[in-house]
């Protein structure tokens, strides 16, 4: 699936070598799904699902030939069985989790010997960025091996561990706490998930740099204002996963009660993002809901869409909304909206009120009320001006303070401090796969 850590690290790496860093980007579990050049090609898959799920299942598997173990976890294979797989689910993985939290002591560390043997060969980076806090199992053994500093990103680790059955959530919760002294500095995209894990790993405050994401705005400047001011019905915009912790059915619910209002009943629906695995079901039933009130005709799903579709599909879009039931990090989907000039309504939840304070982007609704995310929606929709004026406001914004670069600059200052000024300026950046929601 198209997973939004991964886009975000993908669109920092790619700057980053742009500027002549010498960076690499490493694989974890399966091969990368992107919308644009995948700057890991060249680089070994590591912790290969196929062999990390069966280690966690049997100690045979822990101690297979060599030939294999890499026929296992070749790119091809993986990408086969990904394709054929469920979502993570947090909920079936319990025993894994807090396998790969620990890291030397976990089923898997034949991998984690893989890893550090690999990198020994590259030589020593200066420092290596974990894309996700379930990966801090990986730095005692990186450390003490190779000697460099450890930069951590967190990014919706806290959805993922509150979801493992007992009594595996609190274990994971402290394995990770334990683990995380070990980290040299960690990241987070907002202020608002910044301070949450701080408190829920017992970390003081100031270890926790916020380093807001940012995207590539290649191909973004001409998008949505030709379409936007051709006329025909507003449209109603989605882009995220197509699962329930991102509000597609509150969402749907909202349109539903949209289309029953004079006002709005020409309006039209247009949904855009990963659909996979038990995400399929999901999006079936809410077809069916939507064909049952008569108005099927005016919705599109758009699957797994490639960068130019989702460009266009954002130029299409009049408002876009992305109501997440859960407490979302960030949103990498509303840098999207507003670099194309998209105005949002979000629930004032989470990153939400922060991101939408720091752009003047878009309208803030009751979480989690259908009724309440129609009207705001509505609002917009009966006003273009003001939602002309909002979605001018995020692109400014976006522009200025969210786009690659900027991105780039906060990380390269954040990476500075952890180096301390010493080597070469290599980085070495694993990324794990899927961890969020979106």
């Amino acid at each position: 699936m198209y997973c939004g850590g991964c886009l975000r690290d993908n669109a920092l790496v790619a700057e980053m070598r742009r500027r002549g860093h010498e960076t690499l980007m490493i694989p974890l579990y399966l091969p990368l799904t992107l919308d644009e050049a995948d700057q890991s090609g060249g680089t070994p898959i590591f912790f290969g699902g196929i062999n990390v799920y069966l280690q966690q299942k049997s100690a045979l598997f822990r101690r297979t030939p060599r030939w294999f173990h890499r026929w296992l976890a070749s790119p091809r294979l993986l990408k086969w069985a990904a394709g054929r797989a469920a979502r993570t689910q947090a909920t079936e993985l319990g025993d894994l989790t807090v396998s790969m939290l620990r890291g030397e002591q976990g089923h898997q560390a034949r991998e984690l010997e893989e890893l550090v043997g690999w990198f020994r060969t590259r030589g020593r980076p200066d420092v290596i960025g974990l894309s996700n806090g379930l990966l801090v199992g990986l730095a005692r053994r990186l450390k003490g091996e190779l000697g460099s500093r450890l930069v951590c990103t967190l990014q919706g680790e806290d959805y993922f561990l509150d979801h493992l059955p007992a009594p595996y959530r609190d274990e994971a919760w402290s394995v990770l706490a334990e683990r995380a002294v070990e980290i040299d500095c960690f990241t987070a995209p907002s202020a608002y998930y910044a301070e949450l894990m701080a408190r829920r790993l017992g970390l003081p405050r100031e270890r926790v740099q916020v380093v807001a994401n940012g995207i590539n705005l290649e191909g973004y400047e001409a998008v949505g204002r030709s379409a936007r001011e051709a006329g025909g019905p507003p449209v109603l915009g989605y882009f995220a996963r197509m699962c329930p912790e991102k509000g597609l059915d509150l969402l749907v619910e909202a349109f539903l009660l949209l289309k029953r209002r004079p006002a709005t009943e020409r309006l039209r629906l247009r949904v855009g993002g990963s659909c996979n695995g038990p995400d399929e079901a999901f999006v079936a039933g809410l077809r069916r809901r939507l064909e049952s009130a008569g108005v099927s005709a005016d919705v599109e799903f758009h699957r797994n869409v490639d960068r130019a579709t989702k460009l266009a599909l954002m130029g299409s879009f009049s408002v876009l909304s992305v109501p997440a039931h859960y407490g979302e990090a960030f949103g990498l989907y509303l840098l999207e909206a507003w670099a194309a000039g998209l105005p949002v309504v979000q629930p004032r939840t989470a990153a939400f009120p922060e991101l939408i304070e720091a752009t003047g982007g878009g309208v803030l609704v009751t979480a989690g009320e259908a009724a309440a995310l129609a009207d705001g929606i509505e609002g917009l929709i009966l006003d273009p001006e003001r939602a002309r004026r909002l979605g001018e406001a995020g692109r400014r914004v976006v522009q200025s303070e969210f786009s690659d670069r900027r991105m780039v600059d906060r990380v390269i200052a954040v990476l500075e401090g952890a180096h301390a000024g010493r080597g070469s300026g290599r980085v070495g950046a694993v990324r794990g796969s899927g961890l969020e929601p979106g």
